[in-house]
């Protein structure tokens, strides 16, 4: 195969290159580095079937050669972390929308194959109706709130993806992302497990938002990794939404739990510390998420989802992997 990525560069997309050129695909990644990292791909660089393009997806003379040259494309490319979107939000909705419009029509021209890759944003505040399903209701706060501008451009592309598939027909498949972790993703945007690590080992405060009673599922990177494969290589999955996470049973946690085992897998001596929201955003322009945890039931029947990768396992390796 040869493969696009876009937002090649970043935490998974890094990560899937690494996977398909073990799978001895021609890989082309673009990245325009507002969040991605070239040092995560450095290791990649030598090798002949790997291909860097530094730039943007809302480039048309750019994306028009690389997409016509691929037959499969992976659309990574997107603002991320809370606090990137929270000083960058122009930037975040046109490089969402335009970017992912670009895409989309660049790929129809000869029925191109698309991976979009959507946020578990979607879903917005808890709604009384938990784990979320894809057909749930979306209930988002105020546009006031920039973290709501945030989860609006991605169900735009949502929307986008999906009228491609109705009237052009154009397979396209929206993955639903449930906080993946794993190395090289960064804590400088708001990630909280790499934050939280980061503050543990230079023994600096654990800084907890809130009262740290929200909870999350964190998916380990290659459990993602096997699901977002395997949706690609489904015939039957074009035109579905999924989403992507992890086991809940296993790997749902507080925030304020999730601070004391990374202060006690680090064996820190931090403190935990609770910051109230007004301190940490100004503004007024951020609202957090309660609960946020994923029904499984459909990608499960679809392709055999069973994510195997335990919490500690993860946090462990991207402890490592920040000592190192």
């Amino acid at each position: 195969m040869k493969v696009l990525i876009t937002g090649g560069a970043g935490f998974i997309g890094s990560h899937l290159a690494e996977r398909l050129l073990s799978q001895n695909d021609e890989v082309y990644v673009i990245d325009d580095l507002s969040t991605g990292s070239l040092d995560n791909i450095r290791h990649l660089q030598d090798n002949p079937r790997f291909h860097l393009k530094i730039g943007t997806v809302l480039d048309r003379e750019v994306m028009e050669p690389l997409i016509d040259g691929c037959n499969l494309i992976y659309h990574l490319a997107a603002a991320v972390g809370v606090e990137y979107i929270i000083e960058n939000p122009l930037h975040s909705l046109l490089n969402n929308i335009r970017g992912t419009e670009m895409v989309l029509e660049l790929a129809n021209k000869r029925k191109t194959k698309v991976i979009l890759a959507s946020t578990s944003e979607i879903y917005g505040k808890k709604n009384g109706k938990v784990p979320f399903r894809e057909e749930d209701d979306r209930v988002l706060g105020p546009t006031t709130v920039i973290r709501w501008s945030y989860s609006t451009s991605k169900a735009v592309d949502e929307c986008f993806a999906l009228a491609y598939w109705r009237e052009k027909k154009l397979p396209v498949v929206i993955v639903r992302f449930f906080n993946v972790i794993g190395s090289r993703q960064t804590g400088y945007y708001g990630n909280v497990v790499p934050r939280f690590i980061r503050q543990a080992l230079l023994g600096h405060p654990i800084a907890v938002h809130g009262d740290g009673e929200q909870r999350r599922c964190f998916t380990d990177i290659e459990d993602a990794l096997e699901g977002l494969i395997a949706l690609a290589e489904h015939p039957d999955a074009s035109g579905e939404i999924f989403n992507l996470g992890s086991n809940f049973e296993t790997n749902e946690i507080s925030i304020k739990d999730l601070a004391h085992k990374i202060k006690r897998l680090t064996d820190s001596e931090s403190e935990v510390e609770f910051v109230p929201y007004e301190k940490a955003f100004a503004n007024g322009w951020y609202e957090d998420l309660h609960y946020r945890v994923p029904n499984l039931d459909k990608i499960r029947s679809f392709i055999g989802y069973d994510p195997k990768v335990d919490l500690d396992t993860t946090l462990r390796k991207i402890i490592i992997y920040y000592e190192s």
